[in-house]
């Protein structure tokens, strides 16, 4: 049954639920902007929304499937010891001639029969990357004290850092490497993916006490790894939560990524696991006791687990200094080892060691198969295309794609207007009432033009009912969208996804099976994919034209980020029964 809602002068509380203007172009979200924490009052309601998180996470990184785990073949050598720790450079082959390099940290003493807690640390934007050695930041004072502690733990580089070295830092800005959602966020999670694997694998480790902890961009890439892999039993991301930035650099920002979304909910995709956040008063985290901490507290509240998050607000600029790293090593004492004393856990003096006794490439080079940036980007779509798996949930994940289960609507004579509950969203179109099945016509340059067309005419003609809309910034519904803001597309759908889904809004209004559904001209392509993700079946009228589904296709003609990684035009046509 469809969902119908006529409104006249006595419904305005209806009517006022569908936005004057489409909020898609008001206001447009960005990493700068100060969100507000969304609340959810079962558990069961926060559950069904981590999972959305979840696989919106991995399509956004490129890594939905995630790809087939090659041999790792690591290389451990040049260890060092001192004392009561040792250190050891290494290389993973995280994937086929893509190579990681980090340190290995480990106790001496031997270990408990269960093996040591391992540790993931990745680090931040810091001039020396895992080397960084300042008051402000030391990754060595660190990983030095959690090994004296009794883990094993194994910094890592960041993209384009120290011996990671087979791309650039910065990439994945480009629209061909955003269609293959190829770009430094993905292939770091990716890489902390398999220092997990890596970590399980060593003698000595407890496999099933996995922890992670960074700072800055080290902790966005905790909260990431956090949030998609259960694996991760224990964290610290440290001067990173906020509601009020969210992260500066690409390898945060993926297209798509906090579409409706922010840190603090990927924060709180770490519940009821253990999770320590601070805070400092000189960056974007000031705020924390007063807003982050407690959108997230309320999280674990949910599981009755509200004791296994904390935070501390420091005095003190963007750091992951020794108060701070001191709360790490008392909180991961008393929840992963057992021990209730912070002052057990006060740092010691270390020794640092000189750069060319940690880089694992000093007087080395990569391993013959090593491959090039252009390579391994190559690579990356080889594998994809291999993945053929799931095509409706990917192509949907890429869309960012909804089947909504409630339509507004709002009529006047034949002029309608279309939205979602709470999404801010406003199709207008025309409404020509007939007999069902019905159709829904659309034109690129929108409802009128497309009730100018022969298809209509015909439609109309022979009694049918017909709906034709302003999809997404087309027709009467065109206004200017800011596009400028800081990484537009990692918290707003691109122009053509948002023409997807005004197509499936209109479609699930109409809710009937074997609704037509014509694309004309440009139009095609989007009520192609449409088709492709609509819970109906669809009678699907829509000629691509030359649209052939190669990149440059879709950056012209049809750009979404990730939709080449979800499958593309292969799997548009399969889903929606097209040869």
């Amino acid at each position: 049954m469809r969902i119908l809602v006529v409104v006249f002068s006595a419904c305005l509380g209806v009517q006022a639920q569908i936005p004057a203007q489409d909020a898609r172009n008001l206001n447009p979200p960005n990493t700068d902007t100060h969100f507000a924490p969304k609340t959810y009052q079962t558990l069961a309601l926060w559950q069904a929304h981590k999972e959305l998180l979840r696989k919106q996470i991995l399509s956004a990184a490129g890594l939905d499937p995630l790809f087939p785990k090659n041999d790792l073949r690591p290389q451990i050598f040049g260890r060092i010891e001192n004392r009561d720790y040792s250190i050891e450079k290494v290389l993973l082959e995280t994937l086929p001639g893509y190579y990681l390099g980090g340190n290995l940290y480990r106790p001496l003493k031997p270990a408990p029969p269960e093996g040591f807690p391992g540790v993931l640390s990745p680090h931040g934007h810091w001039n020396y990357g895992r080397l960084e050695h300042t008051t402000i930041a030391s990754v060595p004072a660190r990983a030095i004290s959690l090994a004296r502690q009794g883990y094993v733990v194994f910094a890592y580089d960041m993209v384009g850092y120290n011996d990671t070295i087979q791309t650039p830092h910065d990439f994945g800005d480009t629209p061909k490497e955003q269609l293959w959602g190829f770009g430094p966020l993905g292939l770091q999670l990716w890489n902390s993916i398999r220092v997990i694997d890596f970590l399980q694998s060593l003698p000595g480790v407890n496999r099933n006490q996995i922890g992670a902890t960074g700072a800055s961009g080290g902790a966005t890439q905790t909260l990431m790894i956090s949030a998609i892999d259960d694996r991760i039993k224990f964290s610290a991301p440290a001067n990173m939560v906020s509601l009020i930035m969210q992260g500066g650099g690409l390898c945060e920002n993926a297209p798509n990524l906090r579409l409706d979304t922010n840190n603090v909910e990927v924060a709180a995709m770490m519940a009821p696991r253990p999770m320590l956040m601070t805070a400092a008063t000189g960056d974007w985290t000031r705020n924390m006791l007063s807003e982050e901490y407690p959108a997230v507290r309320a999280i674990y509240d949910l599981y009755g687990q509200g004791g296994s998050v904390a935070t501390l607000l420091l005095d003190a600029p963007h750091n992951y200094n020794q108060p701070n790293r001191e709360a790490m090593y008392a909180f991961f004492g008393k929840h992963v080892l057992g021990i209730d004393d912070p002052a057990r856990f006060k740092e010691r003096s270390i020794r640092i060691e000189k750069l060319q006794d940690m880089l694992a490439l000093h007087n080395r080079k990569l391993p013959d198969n090593a491959l090039s940036f252009g390579q391994l980007f190559d690579e990356w779509i080889r594998l994809s295309q291999a993945q053929t798996e799931n095509p409706r949930e990917r192509l949907a994940g890429a869309l960012a794609a909804e089947w909504p289960s409630e339509v507004l609507s709002s009529i006047d004579g034949e002029r309608i207007l279309l939205g979602r509950p709470g999404k801010g969203d406003r199709i207008s179109g025309i409404w020509i009432k007939g007999s069902n099945p019905p159709a829904l016509v659309v034109d690129p340059a929108g409802a009128e033009a497309a009730r100018k067309s022969p298809e209509v005419a015909r439609l109309v003609q022979s009694g049918r009912s017909v709906l034709m809309i302003d999809a997404f910034q087309t027709g009467s519904a065109v206004a200017p969208r800011d596009r400028s803001v800081k990484m537009f597309l990692t918290f707003n759908k691109s122009d053509d996804a948002n023409r997807v889904q005004d197509i499936l809004t209109a479609l699930a209004w109409l809710n009937t099976p074997k609704t037509r559904l014509a694309g004309l001209g440009k139009a095609a392509v989007w009520c192609l994919f449409a088709a492709a993700v609509s819970r109906q079946p669809v009678d699907l009228q829509a000629d691509p034209g030359r649209f052939a589904g190669a990149d440059q296709d879709f950056i012209d003609n049809f750009f979404v980020p990730d939709i080449q990684r979800a499958g593309g035009l292969r799997a548009a046509r399969q889903l929606a029964g097209v040869r």
